[in-house]
């Protein structure tokens, strides 16, 4: 099997595409754990979204880095916890991108205890700048019975673009 210079060129581009977004979710969940809302709100553009369905909406780096270091993040992280992003379906179109998966956070009750705090679905829309991948939207939905968080795990036709 003959590929063109071309076709291998697009496929290695693919692979390092997904792998790029991969990495910056993957990023999310120590960045969280870690408290510092500045690197992790480095993850979105200057302008991008995360809404936390029924809880709390942020616009922009300051205030997406708000939610990690405001008092609700500080009194969980002060109890201990954990982010932990599952694997991620991701969807490429040229520069945008989504990706579809479940996050679980963990809260420790002591005694070495650790109980699902929040259980939800995520999509996240990003697109490629020139610095690499960024998020530009992130919705998180608890998974809780309603069709909210079940439609961020639907496959899209095309990225949301908010």
């Amino acid at each position: 099997m003959t590929h063109s210079l071309e076709s291998l060129a697009e496929r290695l581009q693919r692979l390092e595409d997904l792998e790029a977004i991969r990495s910056i979710i993957a990023q999310y969940g120590p960045l969280a754990d870690s408290g510092d809302g500045e690197a992790l709100s480095q993850l979105w553009t200057d302008n991008g979204e995360y809404e936390v369905v029924g809880f709390a909406a942020a616009q922009g780096r300051g205030a997406i880095a708000g939610l990690i270091e405001g008092a609700n993040h500080r009194s969980l992280m002060s109890q201990g916890c954990a982010h932990l992003l599952g694997p991620v379906a991701i969807e490429l179109d040229g520069d945008l991108a989504s990706a579809r998966g479940h996050s679980v956070v963990f809260r420790h009750l002591g005694d070495g205890q650790f109980e699902a705090h929040r259980v939800a679905a995520n999509c996240w829309t990003l697109e490629r700048r020139a610095e690499g991948w960024r998020v530009i939207h992130r919705a998180n939905a608890l998974l809780d019975g309603q069709e909210t968080a079940r439609m961020l795990l639907t496959p899209r036709v095309a990225p949301h673009r908010p």
